[in-house]
């Protein structure tokens, strides 16, 4: 991956589903777009970018029991003033999948952090419009980047433009090739209702 092909954006997520993608548990997000997006649905706008976490409105009851009780450790420092904000993971989405239907994303539930609950509110919101399912390709940057916080940061939105001029850290993928390669494979065969054991 070249420095080229990494566009200077950032995807906002909760900072403990941040957490999950950068530790390997997790390789999916769901989106319907912020309260604020200009466009009023999601839409990606970069294959590549980093991924911003945000700390406000997470809930511990939305999350399954084992990702529970994560949420306090990870506030422990932050505050709403702070003065700069850490990016410490990258993503690059391999599908942008859209989910229209409640039996389809019941289909996913053993492979995301959050309970029926959640994932059904989120195809539910802005019930016109479909739910894009990320599939991404994560990395963790070997040294953070710290960025100065502005106004630009917060609020409910998808996307937040940085600064241009940032220098391209290097990284990793938090799993190997062939293990993210068959967590996808496994992910599509259960979109389609397909059990991956049952063999071609």
């Amino acid at each position: 991956m070249s420095n080229n092909e990494r566009e200077p954006v950032a995807l906002k997520e909760w900072a403990v589903t941040v957490k999950a993608l950068r530790e390997g548990h997790l390789i999916l997000v769901m989106r319907k777009g912020g309260i604020v997006e200009e466009t009023r649905d999601f839409q990606l706008v970069s294959k590549g970018f980093y991924l911003m976490p945000a700390y406000e409105h997470q809930k511990e009851h939305l999350l399954k029991d084992a990702y529970q009780g994560q949420i306090q450790g990870i506030m422990q420092g932050w505050s709403p003033d702070m003065p700069s904000m850490e990016l410490n993971t990258y993503a690059e989405a391999v599908e942008d999948i859209e989910i229209t239907d409640q039996e389809t994303l019941d289909r996913i539930r053993d492979f995301h952090i959050w309970t029926d609950t959640f994932a059904e509110e989120r195809l539910k919101w802005k019930r016109t419009k479909p739910l894009h399912l990320l599939l991404l390709r994560v990395y963790r940057l070997e040294k953070p980047v710290e960025l100065p916080m502005q106004p630009a940061y917060t609020g409910c939105k998808s996307w937040v433009k940085l600064d241009e001029g940032m220098l391209q850290p290097a990284m990793t993928p938090v799993i190997p090739d062939e293990q993210f390669q068959q967590q996808v494979e496994l992910i599509k065969q259960a979109l389609i209702g397909r059990d991956i054991s049952e063999g071609s």
